[in-house]
């Protein structure tokens, strides 16, 4: 049984039909990636199916007990709280539950027979385990420092920054742990290593996700199916993003030559996402068989574990300046330049030369001196130290074409200053709707007031004003923020047509891995490695870095606790003595339903009448739980046995 359907929905807003006739189911554990252009409706598909948003006509229906809680693009609380009091008033239910169990957990001890005790715990447990809330504690702990906000936790909410206040949202929705969670565009205001934890912990849940996103890595990575919402329609591709390319490109291939200019991208975006990831696939092969021997290699050599380290931190090409001047024309000289916020060292003696045709990556977390980076280049701000060159060149700062479009001119007159329907495009005079549609937009747009077009398609007439202008460089602060993936694709296209030199900061992996064949890595400890390989490449091996020197801490901690000959004793809890008491019973009686099963799968008068798939169903559910029920108890029995 679904957790939540959509029948028959309709839902328009004047005359911008949003959902027409559509139809949508959502399974247990599902994650499903919501997909389409700015304007079409994707946050009011989730606050419909959240029910804030009530149908015009049709249904929305949810299974009775189920919860669900949504994360949206601006998140509210009380003033005067503390990022503590916050989280504990937003989880009331589960501190309510742990608090509940404690006192019956005292009853029982004194009245261990007590049915109505029993039967009360059991509601408790069950909840506590529903939310996975036993160590809630904990969980808070590591959700905070993932996310950057374990700093911040005694901070008044409304002292925090727009994008820190979305993050406390979005670790307080993962602690609720609802059966259905809805996000939209989760991966805004994170950095790559937010992100990567944040894919992690999805893939990991049994949480049904229904998510909005252009982060397309974050899609493939997590999404068991993408729903594209296009005219009121929803149409269902299997799979994630690379899948969706590729079924979307047969289906525009088939329809009308007015696609040309979308199918041509999506089958170069189809034809470099299937080439990149054939290759991550055989990098993280050999990637696991190195760690797992170079782990086994130190837990039999401990003292080979720096030598190991090393092998590894040489399998990304640093380079701390470029060495040798070519002979492309230079934009920026960078000698020894430093720079500091407050008592914040950012960065220091950074040097490094910027040449035409280079396409540089600045990326690294949330507040290691990023945008400052580029303001200094842009002479907005100066630096402490050191000295920037800077040749006679034309910058293009996309913020600044942003900035254009805050107007209540139409497309053509803002196109078109001089009157006529011609604009100039770098060298080329081109027709006004000519050159528009390559951003997508329809002839109807010409006349309309840019006032009343949306975000994303205020963007792309940003995008389209900043490449009619002829630059040395361009200069990009998180240019895929607010871009829908359709905008996004186009801003690819043209920036790897682009002639001069691009200098950009990203959070987006696979827009970095497009684009850029350089990279700034702000690595936090006021240096910049300069890198000249796949950005996903160099966060492998950082990850790899990671786990190699936890596995390290855990092989010491491991080495120091087998010298200790006494042991903490620890008294088992409620949860672990029903675990010891009634486990084997439950153990026996599922070995005994799979060995029933067996049996009736290779009896054709049996699986004829029942139905072999439903038994095979019957059986692999029961297989799971005994898993379950063995790895349980198993460590429960180990642990009583070390008291």
């Amino acid at each position: 049984m679904a957790l939540i359907d959509l029948i028959e929905a309709n839902k328009r807003f004047d005359e911008k039909i949003v959902l027409t006739e559509a139809n949508f189911s959502a399974n247990e554990g599902e994650k499903i990636a919501i997909i389409g252009k700015n304007g079409e409706g994707k946050s009011t598909f989730l606050k419909v199916l959240l029910g804030a948003l009530t149908l015009d006509s049709g249904r929305v229906i949810r299974q009775n007990g189920k919860s669900i809680a949504m994360l949206s693009q601006n998140v509210d609380f009380h003033a005067n709280l503390s990022v503590r009091d916050a989280i504990k008033q937003e989880l009331s239910e589960i501190y309510t539950a742990l608090e509940e169990y404690e006192k019956l957990h005292l009853k029982l001890e004194q009245n261990p027979e007590n049915k109505e005790y029993l039967k009360q715990m059991d509601l408790i447990m069950a909840l506590i385990e529903s939310k996975d809330a036993w160590n809630i504690e904990a969980k808070i702990n590591r959700v905070l420092k993932e996310f950057d906000l374990l700093k911040y936790i005694d901070r008044l909410v409304c002292t925090l920054s727009g994008g820190e206040i979305r993050r406390v949202g979005l670790c307080i929705l993962i602690l609720k742990n609802p059966d259905i969670l809805l996000l939209d565009e989760p991966t805004n205001h994170l950095d790559v290593y937010m992100t990567s934890f944040l894919e992690d912990l999805l893939k990991e849940s049994k949480m049904c996700v229904i998510f909005i996103s252009h982060d397309r890595y974050f899609i493939d990575a997590i999404a068991d199916k993408c729903v594209e919402i296009e005219n009121g329609k929803l149409s269902v591709f299997k799979g994630g993003y690379a899948n969706y390319l590729e079924k979307k490109a047969q289906i525009l291939e088939s329809l009308t030559k007015s696609h040309e200019t979308l199918l041509k991208q999506l089958k170069s975006e189809e034809e470099w996402l299937r080439r990149g990831v054939k290759a991550r696939l055989k990098r993280n092969e050999g990637r696991k068989e190195r760690i797992l021997k170079m782990r086994e290699e130190a837990k039999k050599n401990p003292g080979a574990i720096k030598r190991l380290r090393l092998e590894i931190s040489r399998s990304t090409l640093n380079f701390n300046a470029d060495k040798v001047m070519n002979r492309k024309k230079m934009l920026f000289e960078i000698k020894n330049v430093s720079k500091s916020i407050e008592d914040k060292m950012l960065f220091r003696d950074f040097s490094a030369r910027i040449l035409q045709g280079e396409r540089i990556a600045i990326v690294g977390k949330n507040g290691c001196g990023k945008s400052t980076f580029l303001k200094m280049l842009l002479g907005q701000i100066k630096q402490d130290s050191g000295e920037i060159k800077r040749g006679e060149i034309k910058i293009g700062y996309f913020d600044q074409a942003r900035n254009l479009v805050n107007s209540d001119k139409t497309l053509l007159e803002i196109f078109c200053p001089n009157g006529g329907d011609r604009v100039q495009v770098r060298d080329k005079n081109m027709h006004v709707y000519g050159y528009l549609k390559n951003f997508l937009f329809p002839k109807e747009f010409l006349d309309k007031s840019v006032s009343v077009l949306s975000g994303g398609e205020k963007n792309r007439v940003a995008l389209a004003l900043l490449f009619t202008q002829t630059y040395d460089i361009l200069v990009l602060d998180e240019p895929t923020n607010d871009l829908d993936i359709s905008t996004i694709n186009i801003l690819e296209e043209y920036l790897l047509n682009f002639e001069g030199a691009i200098l950009f900061v990203s959070h987006d992996r696979y827009f970095v891995d497009k684009i850029a064949n350089k990279i700034y890595a702000f690595e936090g400890n006021s240096s910049i490695n300069i890198l000249h390989t796949l950005y996903t490449e160099y966060l492998e091996n950082e990850k790899e870095l990671h786990e190699f020197d936890n596995f390290t801490l855990s092989l010491e901690n491991s080495i120091s606790n087998s010298n200790q000959k006494e042991k903490k004793s620890q008294k088992l809890s409620y949860k672990e003595n029903e675990i010891l008491n009634h486990h084997p019973e439950k153990i026996e009686i599922i070995e005994k339903q799979i060995e029933q099963l067996n049996k009736d799968l290779s009896n054709p008068s049996v699986y004829q009448n029942i139905g072999i798939n439903k038994l095979y169903e019957e059986l692999q559910k029961a297989q799971e739980e005994l898993k379950t029920l063995e790895m349980e108890y198993f460590a429960v029995l180990e642990k009583s046995e070390n008291l």
